[in-house]
């Protein structure tokens, strides 16, 4: 990584969603910021800006990773996703967003977006999570709107989907 300096502005060149991106930013930018207002992927939401509710959650070279605690300079050279590379195409749900549609697994939606990219990485790595698993990984979003009972179930019926139609 090339040498930082306070007041200095750097560009950061990563993959977002699988188009390349870059940005110039001033070292001290987080992703969420950059993300956000630089690059206008807004579906990285803010909520805490601790790490600790999980809205901003992103993958960052396919594992799940707290935007608001990342640094945009971290990115450089980085594969990134977030909730607009989730879908297939234009107006068509993946798999997990379509379950989520049909469990009423989000009610407000502030929380939806990290909660999704969390459980695609948990899809990828394990294509059968059984409800235990699936809470594990819940356990890092707060959500006060679902009573994650639909989150679950979702997650379940998306899992069961995609060993289906593995391209779903």
């Amino acid at each position: 990584m090339p040498q930082l300096t306070a007041d200095a502005r750097h560009v950061v060149r990563f993959t977002l969603n699988g188009a390349p991106a870059r940005c110039e930013v001033e070292p001290r930018t987080l992703l969420t910021d950059a993300l956000r207002h630089h690059l206008g992927a807004t579906g990285t939401h803010v909520g805490c800006e601790h790490g600790v509710c999980g809205a901003c959650t992103v993958l960052i070279d396919a594992a799940p990773a707290r935007a608001c605690l990342t640094l945009a300079v971290q990115a450089e050279g980085c594969d990134i996703r977030t909730v607009e590379g989730l879908a297939p195409s234009p107006g068509t749900l993946g798999a997990l967003q379509a379950a989520f549609r049909r469990h009423h697994a989000l009610q407000c939606g502030f929380c939806t977006a990290g909660i999704l990219m969390s459980m695609t990485a948990l899809l990828a790595e394990q294509p059968a999570p059984d409800a235990r698993t699936v809470t594990e990984v819940l356990a890092g979003h707060l959500c006060r709107c679902t009573g994650y009972a639909p989150i679950v179930a979702a997650v379940l019926d998306a899992a069961a989907d995609m060993r289906e139609a593995p391209h779903a």
